[in-house]
């Protein structure tokens, strides 16, 4: 895609994505939606309709062929993300100082950006062709997301329980994962299922997208804006999310690839920037507040990292793809 077709594209969808987030907003503001509609459309957005899109998805291009290359897109996308794991931890020391709570915030939000709720519509509008690879390449980080960094960095053990294995396990099964496999194995087997299945599949993946901008502005609406903007640190974490991890990532990528004199794929290409130059997830804000965590400063850097990405994600698309 030209440069300037794709700066305007981008652009006009990261406008599309903000009036949603708008319309959010204004809903919670005005007092529209109920207190915990948040909580509510987060469940029916993880429950429902990411599951319906991945599913749907897979089912309709989940072939032999392509789970002959699926094994290369998991192993680089776990390769990038074991190595962001760790220079988050270290990156968080220096931001979360004394807090131990705060390490945890600045760990995930710097580990896994906003790669579902941001990123699936992203891929959906620009580079449709490659919505089924950017699936694949996020199961890794769907895994750890779940399987670590939810239940050990976000969530908080009941009284004489810890968190371990077996709670890491529960919550990696999950609808999101179920849809996957149940999508690959529709997918590859050729199964037909009825049309009215299909249509309510697709359906119910279509309302994603703008269900998942509404429920940022939700969130949005409940952050003390005043108080959080005046912290150094989110500025510093948001830079990092934004603009230091996409070049890194795709900078040692195209090195790597020219070393070893491989031609680069273009399809891990752009999951693996377009997946980068995601802001900070919104999970960061909703799973502490449901243990009654002061999750000011987490809203703080969702928030900027949010509004500031609708400049970097089509300058880093621009740059890079």
């Amino acid at each position: 895609m030209p440069e300037n077709l794709l700066m305007q594209t981008s652009l006009r969808q990261m406008a599309i994505l903000a009036l949603f987030v708008g319309i959010g907003f204004l809903l919670a503001k005005c007092r529209i939606l109920p207190a915990d509609a948040a909580k509510t459309l987060s469940k029916l957005e993880s429950n429902v309709f990411i599951p319906c899109l991945v599913m749907g998805t897979f089912i309709s291009n989940f072939t032999a062929d392509v789970l002959s290359t699926a094994w290369k897109l998991l192993l680089y996308s776990l390769l990038v993300e074991l190595l962001i794991i760790p220079v988050a931890i270290l990156l968080s020391r220096a931001l979360g100082r004394n807090d131990d709570f705060l390490r945890k915030i600045f760990t995930y939000g710097l580990a896994f950006s906003n790669f579902g709720f941001m990123g699936l519509p992203m891929i959906e509008a620009l580079f449709p062709q490659y919505l089924l690879h950017y699936n694949i390449f996020a199961l890794p980080l769907w895994t750890l997301n779940f399987g670590w960094a939810v239940p050990f960095l976000l969530m908080e053990p009941k009284k004489g329980e810890t968190i371990g294995l077996r709670s890491a396990l529960k919550n990696l099964i999950n609808p999101i994962l179920i849809g996957m496999l149940l999508g690959a194995l529709i997918g590859v087997t050729g199964i037909k299922l009825p049309s009215f299945v299909t249509t309510v599949i697709n359906t119910c993946g279509s309302c994603m997208s703008p269900l998942a901008m509404m429920l940022t502005g939700i969130t949005f609406a409940s952050i003390p804006v005043r108080r959080v903007l005046c912290d150094k640190r989110i500025y510093a974490a948001t830079a990092l999310r934004l603009l230091v991890f996409p070049c890194v990532c795709a900078g040692l990528y195209l090195l790597i690839t020219r070393l070893l004199g491989l031609s680069p794929a273009e399809y891990y290409f752009v999951c693996l920037v377009c997946c980068a130059a995601m802001p900070l997830g919104l999970n960061s804000v909703v799973i502490p507040a449901g243990y009654g965590k002061d999750t000011s400063l987490a809203a703080g850097m969702v928030l900027i990292s949010h509004a500031l990405s609708v400049l970097t994600i089509p300058l880093i698309l621009t740059v890079f793809l």
